[in-house]
C-alpha cells in the first residue's frame, strides 16, 4: 500500500521527537572528522510546505513544532537551527523531513542513501536533492536495499527506519530486516521509528528486539495523550540501537518538558530508558 503520505502530518508530535534525536546523533556523528553513511530508508519527499493543500488539511504542526518557541527552547538550538535553515524569513513556512536534516549535516566526506516508494514523493526528494552530490536517491524498497550497503565502506554510520505501518504485518517485517542488518554491521546506529496505536504492537517490537541480543538499545517515547483503544496515535518512540553516549541523558531532561508542552490537558507521558545494556 502506498496511500500514506506524510505531507499531511509534517511537523507535528512525531516528527519533533523524531528529528531532535535525528539531529543529535548527526551532530555526533559531524564530531569526528571521518566521513559516515546516512541511510534512510523510507524518505518521504524532504521537504515539506506547510501552507499546502496537505498540510493545511490536518494543520498537525500546529500541535507539534508550532507549540515550541525556540527562545523557551535553547536546549533544542540545533534542532531549530536545522529548521531555520530551510525557511528565508521568521515564518514557519517549511519543515525538513529526515533527508532534508540529513542533507544539512553532510560534509564533502560524507554520503547519503535515499529510498522512497512513492512516486510523487520520490519525485519531490530526487528534484530537492539535486544539488547534493554525495547524496543517492533511489525509487525503491529501501528496508530491502540497505542490506546490500552494509557494511559501509566508512564504517560509520546511521540507518534510520521510518516506515509508515500502513500494514499491521509491517512490524514484524521492520523488525527481521533491522535484526538482519545489525548482524551484518553491529557498531553503526540504527533509529528506528515507531507509533503507538496498539500498545501491543509495540511490546512484541521490543521482545523482538530485546530476543535478537542486539546491545546497547534505549527507547525513547513522547504520549500527548493516554494509550487507548480508540483510532488515531497516542504516542510516538524511536529505539535507537548504539545510540551516542550523550543523547540518554540530554533526552532524560528534554522528555519531560516536551511532555509537559506538547501533551492535550495534562496527559502528556514519556519513556527514557535503556533496553538492553551494552
Amino acid at each position: 500500500m502506498l496511500s500514506y503520505r506524510h505531507s499531511f502530518h509534517a511537523g507535528n508530535v512525531a516528527d519533533v521527537l523524531k528529528h531532535i534525536i535525528l539531529v543529535e546523533v548527526l551532530d555526533h556523528l559531524t564530531q569526528k572528522h571521518g566521513g559516515f553513511d546516512y541511510i534512510d530508508t523510507h524518505s518521504g519527499a524532504g521537504i515539506f510546505h506547510l501552507q499546502s493543500e496537505h498540510a493545511k488539511k490536518l494543520q498537525e504542526h500546529t500541535a507539534g513544532i508550532g507549540q515550541l518557541k525556540p527562545e523557551q527552547w535553547p536546549e533544542l538550538a540545533r534542532y531549530f537551527e536545522v529548521v531555520n535553515a530551510y525557511n528565508h524569513t521568521d515564518v514557519l513556512d517549511r519543515y525538513p523531513g529526515s533527508p532534508a536534516i540529513a542533507a544539512h549535516f553532510l560534509r564533502p566526506q560524507d554520503r547519503a542513501w535515499l529510498y522512497e516508494l512513492h512516486p510523487k514523493d520520490y519525485e519531490r526528494l530526487y528534484k530537492t536533492m539535486q544539488k547534493y552530490k554525495k547524496v543517492r536517491v533511489t525509487n525503491s524498497d529501501g528496508l530491502q536495499a540497505m542490506s546490500a550497503l552494509l557494511p559501509p565502506v566508512s564504517r560509520r554510520a546511521l540507518v534510520l527506519v521510518d516506515p509508515s505501518y500502513e500494514v499491521k504485518s509491517e512490524y514484524d517485517h521492520v523488525s527481521a530486516a533491522l535484526i538482519n542488518a545489525h548482524k551484518k554491521f553491529s557498531t553503526g546506529v540504527f533509529a528506528l521509528w515507531y507509533p503507538v496505536v496498539e500498545r501491543e504492537r509495540i511490546q512484541r517490537l521490543e521482545r523482538q528486539l530485546v530476543r535478537s541480543g542486539i546491545r546497547n538499545i534505549q527507547r525513547f517515547e513522547l504520549g500527548v495523550r493516554p494509550d487507548s483503544d480508540a483510532r488515531g496515535m497516542t504516542a510516538s518512540g524511536m529505539f535507537v540501537i548504539n545510540p551516542p553516549w550523550t543523547l540518554h541523558k540530554k533526552m532524560s531532561q528534554w522528555l519531560p518538558k516536551l511532555a509537559s508542552t506538547l501533551g492535550h490537558a495534562d496527559s502528556g507521558h514519556f519513556k527514557c530508558d535503556i533496553i538492553t545494556g551494552e
